[in-house]
């Protein structure tokens, strides 16, 4: 009897543990090939705070927001 429960609880705990590292996993990967901001949203973001965008900050802030990805 306790070993049945011992084994349902270790199950448990051992399938949410892989559940987790698996949705991670999926996570990441999916955040790099789909980035949640590309360089329109970004450079719409800049104009609405009073801001003159340039390319060349764009693609600063665009290569930091990667960078912070990894």
């Amino acid at each position: 009897m306790w070993l049945d429960i011992l084994i349902g609880v270790l199950a448990l705990l051992v399938g949410i543990a892989l559940g987790f590292f698996i949705a991670r996993k999926y996570m990441m990967s999916y955040l790099k090939k789909n980035p949640p901001i590309n360089e329109q949203m970004l450079k719409m973001m800049m104009m609405q705070m009073g801001m003159k965008p340039s390319q060349k900050k764009i693609n600063q802030m665009m290569k930091a927001m990667s960078n912070q990805i990894k």
